[in-house]
């Protein structure tokens, strides 16, 4: 079974950095792309940041500049690295890997910025 856990959430000051990471378990088969999403209060479920298959990079306009994905196939493991962090960027960030044939998520990781 394919398992993705996040872990490094927690609470931050405003200003802050975070790095959240999460790992990959199981097989599958072809992965299209890896990324981050996060659902803040009241809000809908919204992307964050992508990785694709062969390198490009992908982020949403409000954390452009600020938060940066990465990925170390050797470990099975993709990052995101938070950096000037905004009360505004408090929510429950998820992991998702998009294959050919299905959709796969991690349970989440809360992260908090304190202003």
């Amino acid at each position: 079974q394919v398992q993705l856990v996040e872990s490094g959430g927690g609470l931050v000051q405003a200003g802050g950095s975070l790095s959240l990471s999460c790992a990959v378990s199981g097989t599958m088969f072809s992965i299209r792309a890896l990324g981050w999403y996060r659902r803040a209060p009241g809000k809908q479920r919204e992307l964050v940041a992508t990785i694709i298959t062969g390198g490009p990079t992908n982020y949403a306009d409000s954390v452009k500049g600020r938060f940066t994905i990465s990925r170390d196939n050797a470990k099975n493991t993709v990052f995101l690295q938070m950096n000037s962090l905004k009360p505004e960027d408090t929510a429950v960030y998820y992991c998702n890997i998009q294959s050919p044939y299905a959709a796969y998520w991690g349970r989440g990781t809360q992260v908090t910025v304190s202003s």
